[in-house]
This record gives C-alpha cells, sequence and structure tokens, in this order.
C-alpha cells in the first residue's frame, strides 16, 4: 500500500520531490486527514487543446497542520500514472460539509471533476471571488494573492508544461504544489477579512452558481448564444443556431475541440451563403477540407436545411444588443462614476458589482440585470435606481465622487 509522504513548504522550496499518489489506498488514507481538516486547498492540471472535454493530468491538494497554515501536509495525484486509481474517495472528501474545498478561479477545475467523476465540492470558497470582494482588484490573479498575502514568488518557469507527458520533473511537480500550498494561507487572510467585513454572504451568493451542475453542462442546442454575428436576422440566426448544435453534438461525441469541425467564420460563411448540395459546400472559402466531405459535410447540408426550414415563431430569440438599446449615454456616464464611488468606498472590485453591459441596460430602463440583485444591490443597486429616479446627485469633492441624496438635502433647506 503506497502512503504520502508528508511535506512542508520548506520541502517545496528545497527543490525535494513531492509525494505523489497513484493508488486508491493512498488517495483515501489522504482524503481521511483532509476530512478531519478545516480545510483542504485543491488545483488541478489539465490539457483540452486537443480534446472537447478537459484532459485531467495531476490533482494537488493541502491541509494546513496544528501549528498553522505553512505545517501541513501536501499532495499530488496522479491520475494518468495511477492504472485503476478511483477518485472515490475524492467523491467522499467533497461530499464532507465540515470541510472547506478551497480553489483560486475554481470553474475550470470544478467542471473537470464534474465531467469527470459526477462530484462537486460543498462547502465551496473560491479565493479569486473572496479577493475581489474584499479589494484585490478587478483581476485577483493567484500570483498577485501569493505575493500580497503569502509574501512569496510563483516560479513561472514551467507555466506552460505539457502536464500529459511523463515524467514530470522535480521543477514542473514542485510548481504544482506551490498552486495549493500558497493557496492555504490566502484562504485564512480571506476568510477572516470576510468575517469581519460581514461579507462572507456576499461570496456565498457568487458561489452558488459555481456548486449548480447545470453551469457545467454545454447544452448543443443553446450553442448559438456564443457565436458573434453582426445580423440579429431570424432566418439568419435559424441556421446559425442549427449549425452551431450540428457542431456541438459533432465535438462533444468525438472529444475534439468544435473549432477542429469547423470555425466561427466559416460557420457564419455557411449561414450567409445557404449551401444546399456538396458542390455548393466546395465552394466555401473558409471551411476547412475535412469538413468539406463525408460526416460533417453531410452534417452541414443538414443544418442549414434545417434552418430554412424553420418556420418563423421558431426563430432564436436574442438578447437585446447595445445598439438595439435606448440608451440614455448621459446616464450611463453617471452610472459609472456613482459605480467607482461606491466600489471604492466598499473596496471591492468594480468588474464583480456591475458590467459596462449592466450600465448600459439599467440606463436604457432595463432592471432585469445582475447589478440590481442580491448583495450587489446593497452595494449599487439600490442608489442606481434612485440616481436614474432623479433621487440622487454627484459633486466632485476634491479628488472623490460626492453622493448627495437629494431629498435629504432638500428636507434640510426646508427645515433650514
Amino acid at each position: 500500500m503506497q502512503y504520502a509522504r508528508r511535506v512542508t513548504l520548506a520541502d517545496a522550496d528545497r527543490a525535494l520531490r513531492p509525494p505523489i499518489i497513484t493508488t486508491t489506498e493512498a488517495l483515501a488514507a489522504f482524503c481521511d486527514r483532509a476530512r478531519a481538516a478545516p480545510y483542504v486547498t485543491i488545483d488541478t492540471e489539465f490539457l483540452r487543446e486537443r480534446t472537447y472535454y478537459a484532459r485531467l493530468c495531476l490533482i494537488q491538494m493541502a491541509i494546513p497542520g496544528a501549528e498553522g497554515p505553512d505545517d501541513g501536509e501536501a499532495v499530488i495525484v496522479d491520475p494518468l500514472e495511477g492504472e485503476g486509481l478511483s477518485l472515490d474517495p475524492l467523491r467522499a472528501l467533497f461530499a464532507d460539509e465540515s470541510t472547506v474545498k478551497v480553489f483560486h478561479a475554481a470553474r475550470q477545475d470544478l467542471e473537470i471533476f464534474y465531467i469527470d467523476a459526477g462530484i462537486l465540492p460543498v462547502p465551496l470558497f473560491d479565493t479569486q471571488v473572496a479577493a475581489m470582494v474584499c479589494g484585490y482588484g478587478d483581476q485577483a490573479g493567484y500570483e498577485t494573492l501569493v505575493r500580497k498575502i503569502a509574501k512569496a514568488q510563483v516560479d513561472k518557469a514551467s507555466r506552460f508544461t505539457d502536464w500529459s507527458r511523463r515524467p514530470l520533473s522535480d521543477a514542473q511537480l514542485s510548481y504544482a504544489l506551490a498552486d495549493v500550498t500558497h493557496l492555504r494561507r490566502i484562504y485564512e487572510t480571506l476568510a477572516r477579512r470576510l468575517e469581519a467585513t460581514g461579507r462572507a454572504r456576499w461570496v456565498a451568493e457568487e458561489l452558488a452558481l459555481l456548486t449548480d451542475p447545470q453551469t457545467y453542462v454545454t447544452h448543443p442546442e443553446d450553442a448559438w448564444r456564443r457565436v458573434r454575428t453582426r445580423s440579429n436576422s431570424g432566418r439568419f440566426m435559424a441556421i446559425v443556431r442549427e449549425l452551431a448544435r450540428f457542431r456541438e453534438d459533432h465535438a462533444q461525441s468525438r472529444n475534439i475541440p468544435r473549432n477542429r469541425v469547423f470555425k466561427d467564420d466559416a460557420l457564419l460563411e455557411l449561414a450567409s451563403a445557404r449551401p444546399a448540395t456538396p458542390e455548393d459546400l466546395s465552394r466555401a472559402r473558409l471551411l476547412q477540407r475535412e469538413a468539406r466531405r463525408g460526416d460533417i459535410a453531410r452534417g452541414i447540408l443538414d443544418a442549414v436545411a434545417r434552418g430554412l426550414a424553420t418556420e418563423p415563431r421558431d426563430f432564436p430569440q436574442t438578447e437585446p444588443e447595445r445598439a438595439s438599446l435606448q440608451v440614455n449615454p448621459a446616464l450611463a456616464d453617471l452610472l459609472r462614476v456613482l459605480l467607482k464611488a461606491r466600489c471604492d468606498s466598499r473596496d471591492v472590485a468594480q468588474k464583480l458589482v456591475a458590467s459596462a453591459a449592466d450600465l448600459d441596460a439599467i440606463a436604457a430602463g432595463r432592471r432585469d440585470v445582475p447589478a440590481l440583485q442580491g448583495w450587489r444591490a446593497e452595494v449599487f443597486g439600490k442608489d442606481a435606481l434612485r440616481l436614474c429616479a432623479g433621487e440622487l446627485a454627484l459633486a466632485a469633492r476634491g479628488q472623490q465622487v460626492e453622493v448627495i441624496d437629494l431629498d435629504t438635502a432638500a428636507a434640510r433647506r426646508v427645515t433650514g
């Protein structure tokens, strides 16, 4: 039976070979120890350049020690070397609500675990989301947090490693392990700050999406929504929808990147040209040679035919584009100033609170935008609506922007 050797940050810094788990028994032993810890930090290394679904290459995990976050245990799980390695122990750890599962920028990692093993962690903590809530900027990257919180540097030499190749060097393994060892101190620091500021609920609201299985399910019938087009013509979009649906189905069933079937520019060319025969298809300028014959060619022609046969009532319903919104540009500019003022005063990342599209939608009179919901409404949304209603004003006070409640100001003038 193979068990993982304990390792500390000092070990990793001395470039000792990290402990590698390749058996179910060793993984179960570590997961049992992790379930006794208050939290476990987790990261993955994967490849998806040549496949539709990401190929899991490594799992890194670390737990704190009795003396502090740096005095703990860290391991690497190698599913490619571990023949017969089962992730069932990890499934049990993910389901154990007494241990917080800590990731940084968790979405891609969670997608891999859900697609590969049908598991999602509870409770979840994402240090990137927490850092944005805690005022570490719009792009709270891992290296930035390591530098600012852990007071360390990340060695970037192994950043572009092909993680599917074996053997991996000691330097590569130490680089991978650093993604979870530093994360322990980052987590503890951010968790304390969230507790002190009462913002843990904000992070919980954000993470609800990441723990929803539907977040990681790609429905071919919705694939057209990611294709950027210049036309919203109903017939054109119906063909785009059918072509995107076929491409997604074909890519998923063969586990190849969707661009290997055909790229977006070729898809848009096909939707405009509307080929009906193999001869028509052969004249497509942007279509790859492999896509002009066989299953892909037949799929393209069938998709175009389905798009052409779509009844107008069944055309795709596109979201209103900015150009079609009746945006009040002056109000949109004021909302941007208000957003900055409110986010600066609360020390939270603007990007997390509202996007440029949110501000334009609010300025156009829409109220079904994320910036007006949940914790964002507390930080910005309620004041945004009051600004739109003429109940707030903005004034410059040196380098600061002052938000003035007009109702209160008027009442003071009356009583004064």
